[in-house]
């Protein structure tokens, strides 16, 4: 399942892609061109593994890119279509200036909040809430200077991302006109097994099958800790 969906990426990049993940040297798997298909072809595979063990979900969540994979897994678009998204993501993504930064925060939320509001409009507009992946667990992405200097301002214990792009944050948006077409373009169902948009932090069958929540999915903030509590108070 793994070979041939990266197969299926092949039209789409300038290289195979079990030949950027097989190499000894990562760069090029570092590249977000490559992340992002290697990323969603491993979500998907690993799916059709468990499924194969009759292992089968009652609700699906993904982050970020794994959104996407559990859109096509609960049949929100085809294979085809996931491809080609996923595929434009990247490339757009990849295209952008590299020149942010992504950096972890062992800090709560509100406490994240309080430090960004300090600051003064033009600093602040460069700095967005990547996820929050738990209570304590909070990623900033933005210009690097600013969100270098607002972790050291927080205090708290922080670790810089290796990734290639500052994502889910104003820097994105150059891309999102051009990604917006590629999502208006795709052929969308409504979910066949609820997925729990980290938009929101619930399931949301409506807007799964909207070009305009893949465009917001791509640029605003992972709410995976509030998708997994929504799931823990539903048992």
């Amino acid at each position: 399942a793994f070979t041939a969906l990266c197969e299926e990426f092949t039209p789409y990049l300038d290289r195979p892609l079990l030949e950027v993940i097989d190499a000894p040297d990562d760069t090029l798997l570092h590249r977000t061109d490559y992340t992002q298909p290697a990323l969603f072809a491993f979500a998907v595979s690993l799916h059709a593994l468990l499924a194969d063990w009759g292992v089968r979900p009652d609700y699906l969540v993904g982050h970020s890119i794994g959104e996407l994979a559990a859109a096509h897994i609960a049949g929100v678009f085809s294979r085809a279509d996931a491809v080609r998204l996923v595929a434009a993501r990247g490339r757009l993504m990849a295209a952008l200036p590299s020149d942010g930064a992504m950096i972890a925060v062992r800090a709560p939320l509100p406490e994240v909040i309080g430090k960004l509001a300090e600051l003064p409009d033009e600093v602040s507009a460069s700095i967005a809430v990547a996820a929050v992946n738990g209570p304590t667990s909070v990623v900033l992405s933005g210009d690097e200077d600013a969100v270098t200097a607002l972790v050291a301002t927080i205090g708290r214990p922080s670790h810089r991302l290796r990734v290639s792009h500052a994502f889910h944050s104003p820097l994105l948006e150059p891309m999102l006109v051009e990604y917006r077409a590629v999502a208006e373009s795709v052929t969308y169902h409504r979910p066949s097994v609820p997925v729990v948009s980290t938009l929101t932090g619930r399931p949301e069958p409506d807007a799964l099958a909207d070009p305009e929540h893949w465009v917001r999915q791509a640029r605003e903030t992972v709410r995976f800790a509030d998708a997994v509590e929504w799931l823990a108070d539903e048992g």
